[in-house]
């Protein structure tokens, strides 16, 4: 398939580009530099020279392309706005296909809220952190698009051997400073490897009928203490953990920090069945600790 990938460059997007050209698609990437067009076609994608804020701008390529990937994300005040943009751009684009474009569009984990022992999945209502209630309004918007098949992806926690989700522990750890954990250690995670959810995204893709949702984790939940605790176990860190209060956290950091404190659980039954995704990495925390790679 001719797929158009944002969000390219960043931790989930570049797995998601190695993926696809792994499994023979034709992949353009959205580069707003000339070092990210570097990176991108060193890694095998044709850049697209353009900016997430301009869709405008590059949008009318859409008609050469089957797919669209928007893997692109980031946390400022003003995201939904931006992220509306986006989808009008695309929309004006696509109205008039005759073959609707696939729009893989990401959600996440955090459109769940606090969930505790029970396991979200695609029938749970959503409960959005206030701070992405705009995803969901997005996403519904989306569905009643001209021109569009829409899929709709809610990666868990995303992490790899080298950090992800899980950077600031690991380099606390490794620099000799106490892991900072916000809220609590008993808050739970949900977790999928980058390299899993990126094959998810790719049969989705492939073969997700238009409109369907599909959560992505390899484990429903993991507390953040206990992957605080693998992490220092491996870099040999005798510091105890030092736990923010969940109020400063939002002062520092936003209100999208509430996320981390969440203890929440999110399951990937959907997503096995009808796509037979099959998650390579299932043991975050042996894989932390050195035990496996």
């Amino acid at each position: 398939m001719r797929v158009l990938l944002l969000g390219g460059t960043g931790s989930i997007g570049s797995a998601i580009l190695e993926d696809l050209i792994a499994h023979g698609h034709s992949v353009t990437a959205l580069a707003r530099s000339e070092k990210a067009a570097t990176v991108l076609a060193e890694n095998g994608a044709t850049p697209l020279f353009g900016d997430m804020t301009r869709p405008e701008e590059w949008a009318p390529a859409l008609a050469g392309f089957d797919a669209l990937i928007q893997a692109a994300a980031a946390f400022d005040t003003d995201m939904g706005a931006i992220d509306k943009k986006l989808l009008d751009a695309i929309a004006e684009n696509t109205a008039e296909r005759k073959i609707p474009l696939r729009v893989l569009y990401t959600g996440g984990c955090w459109l769940y809220g606090e969930t505790g022992e029970r396991i979200a999945d695609e029938m749970t209502p959503f409960d959005p952190l206030p701070s992405f209630a705009w995803m969901v309004e997005n996403w519904q918007w989306l569905c009643q698009a001209d021109g569009i098949a829409p899929i709709l992806i809610h990666p868990a926690m995303v992490y790899d051997q080298h950090g992800g989700v899980l950077s600031r522990y690991i380099e606390a750890a490794w620099n000799g400073q106490p892991i900072e954990i916000w809220g609590t250690p008993d808050a739970i995670w949900p977790l999928v490897h980058r390299a899993d959810l990126a094959s998810a995204y790719r049969l989705a893709m492939e073969a997700a009928p238009a409109g369907q949702s599909y959560c992505v984790a390899a484990e429903d939940g993991v507390s953040t203490g206990s992957l605080a605790d693998a992490i220092a176990a491996r870099s040999k860190s005798a510091i105890p953990h030092r736990i923010l209060p969940l109020e400063e956290a939002i002062e520092r950091h936003g209100d999208w920090a509430a996320g981390p404190a969440l203890k929440q659980r999110m399951g990937s039954a959907k997503i096995r069945r009808e796509l037979g995704w099959r998650p390579r990495f299932e043991d975050a925390i042996s894989m932390l600790r050195g035990e496996t790679l």
